[in-house]
C-alpha cells in the first residue's frame, strides 16, 4: 500500500483528501461522517481511501474487547453496566483506529456477527457465544466498502445491515442466532465507500436511494489535468514497483506525523460550533429549495464544522458553507436544482436569506446592512469599523482570520476563496 503522504494531490482528487480527513477527526469526535466517492475506474478513489488507513490516529478501548468499548461509555453486551470498579481491573489498552472493509463475497454472519464456533466446540468448556462481525467490530472506526454501487444490487441483506447503522448517529446492530438471545448494540462508524456510476448496474442513488441518502458527503472525482501531477502518479507508481519508496525517509514516520495532526486537531477543536445565524442561513436554504432530506442539511453542518477545523480556524465562515454544499447536495437533489443554489450564492444573490437569518439570530455588528442583493448588499465588501478581539488559537498556527467576530467581518472576508484557505504546509 502506498503511503498516504506521498499519493499525489490535484485538483480532481484534492476535495476528497478533505472528505476523508474530515471523517478521520468527526469519528475522533464520535459523530460518524459517512462519504462516498464516485467517478471512473482508474482515478484513485480506493488508492486513497485506503491509503488512509496508515494516517488513522489510535483510540483507547477497554482491554481485549472485541466491540472496542470506549472506558468511559462501554456499550458491549459483557461490559455494559459493569462497575467502575471491575472496569478498572481489566484496564485500557490503546489500539490503531479500527479500519475493516465489507467485501462482496461477505455473507451476512461475518457483517453482524454470529456463534462463536471456537467456544462452542470447546470439549472443556462449551459455551454458546455470539462473535461479532466486522460492522460491531468497526466501531469507533472506519468501515469501507468499495463498488457499493454493485453491492447495493447484489446483496440487499447486506444494504439493510448499512441502512440501520448509517440511519442515526449512532447506528445499530442486530445480532440474531438461534438458540442465543437477541443482541441489540449502538454502533458508532463512519462509512466510506466507492463506485462508478458510468458502469453497471448504475449511480447508486438509482439502486439504493434510502442508501445513497445515508451518505453525509457524495464527491465526483475527476481526472489529473496537468503533466506534473501525472508524471509524479507514474514516479511514485515506479518507485513502489522497485521497492524503494522509503529510502530516503521514513515513511511510515511521516504517516505517523499527519495521524496525530489529525489527533491534535480533534482535541483542539472539540465543541466547535456554527454561528446561529449561518445556522439559519443553512435551514432558510432547506427551505427556500424544497430539500427533500433533513440529512442534507445536517450534512452541511457537520461538514462546514469540518472544513474550518482542517483549516485550524475556530471560525466558521461562509464559504465553508459554499464549498460543502455541493457536496451534500449532489446526490440529493435535481442537477437544476443545485445548479441554481450555487450561481445565487456565487453571485451574491440569496434573496436576502443570509440577512434574515443574521436578523433572526439576533446578530450585530457592521455587517448588519439592509437593502436588496443578497450577500453583496448586507456586507458590502468593506472594512468594519471599531473590530473587537475574538478568541484567538492559542497556537496562532494560522496565519488566517484572527482578532474579530464573524458578525464584524465584511463579505470579502467571509467570502475568501480556497486558494486563501489553505492550511499550513505538512
Amino acid at each position: 500500500m502506498k503511503p498516504y503522504h506521498r499519493l499525489a494531490r490535484h485538483y480532481g482528487n484534492e476535495t476528497l483528501f478533505e472528505m476523508v480527513e474530515m471523517s478521520i477527526i468527526s469519528t475522533l469526535w464520535g459523530d460518524p461522517l459517512h462519504i462516498h466517492a464516485e467517478g471512473l475506474r482508474g482515478t484513485g478513489k480506493t488508492t486513497i481511501m485506503r491509503a488512509a488507513k496508515n494516517v488513522l490516529p489510535p483510540i483507547e478501548r477497554i482491554k481485549d474487547c472485541l466491540y472496542n468499548c470506549d472506558p468511559k461509555k462501554p456499550h458491549c453486551p459483557e461490559h455494559a453496566g459493569m462497575s467502575a470498579e471491575k472496569l478498572a481491573e481489566i484496564g485500557t489498552e490503546w489500539i490503531p483506529m479500527p479500519y475493516l472493509e465489507i467485501s462482496h463475497s461477505a455473507k451476512i454472519g461475518t457483517v453482524v456477527g454470529s456463534i462463536d464456533l471456537a467456544k462452542i466446540t470447546d470439549p472443556t468448556n462449551p459455551t454458546a457465544a455470539i462473535l461479532p462481525g466486522v460492522v460491531p467490530q468497526a466501531h469507533r472506526g472506519i468501515i469501507f466498502v468499495d463498488e457499493i454501487n454493485r453491492l447495493a444490487d447484489t446483496s440487499p441483506e447486506i444494504t439493510d445491515v448499512l441502512l440501520d447503522v448509517m440511519g442515526t448517529k449512532p447506528g445499530r446492530i442486530q445480532i440474531e442466532e438461534a438458540g442465543i438471545p437477541l443482541v441489540q448494540i449502538p454502533v458508532q462508524v463512519s462509512v466510506w465507500a466507492a463506485s462508478n456510476p458510468d458502469e453497471e448496474p448504475g449511480p447508486l442513488e438509482e439502486i439504493r436511494r434510502q442508501l445513497s441518502d445515508r451518505f453525509d458527503l457524495v464527491l465526483y472525482m475527476g481526472r489529473p489535468s496537468s503533466l506534473e501531477t501525472v508524471t509524479d502518479i507514474l514516479m511514485q507508481s515506479e518507485l513502489s514497483r522497485l521497492g524503494q519508496v522509503g529510502l530516503t525517509q521514513d515513511t511510515s514516520g511521516e504517516d505517523q506525523k499527519i495521524a496525530k495532526q489529525f489527533e491534535k486537531l480533534a482535541a483542539d477543536y472539540q465543541g466547535m460550533q456554527v454561528p446561529d445565524f449561518l445556522r439559519n442561513f443553512i435551514a432558510r436554504i432547506y427551505l427556500k429549495y424544497h430539500i427533500e432530506s433533513l440529512r442534507a442539511i445536517e450534512g452541511i453542518q457537520q461538514a462546514a464544522v469540518l472544513q474550518a477545523v482542517l483549516r485550524n480556524r475556530k471560525q466558521v465562515l461562509v464559504s465553508d458553507i459554499v464549498k460543502v454544499i455541493p457536496l451534500a447536495l449532489k446526490h440529493r437533489t435535481e442537477v437544476d436544482t443545485l445548479t441554481k443554489i450555487m450561481n445565487n450564492l456565487d453571485k451574491g444573490d440569496d434573496g436576502g436569506m443570509l440577512e434574515a437569518s443574521r436578523r433572526d439570530a439576533g446578530s450585530s455588528g457592521s455587517g448588519d446592512r439592509g437593502g436588496k442583493g443578497g450577500l453583496k448588499s448586507i456586507f458590502g465588501g468593506k472594512e468594519p469599523k471599531n473590530p473587537e478581539p475574538a478568541e484567538r488559537d492559542s497556537a496562532e498556527s494560522s496565519n488566517l482570520l484572527k482578532a474579530r467576530r464573524l458578525s464584524d467581518l465584511g463579505r470579502d472576508e467571509l467570502l475568501r476563496t480556497e486558494k486563501d484557505l489553505r492550511p499550513p504546509e505538512r
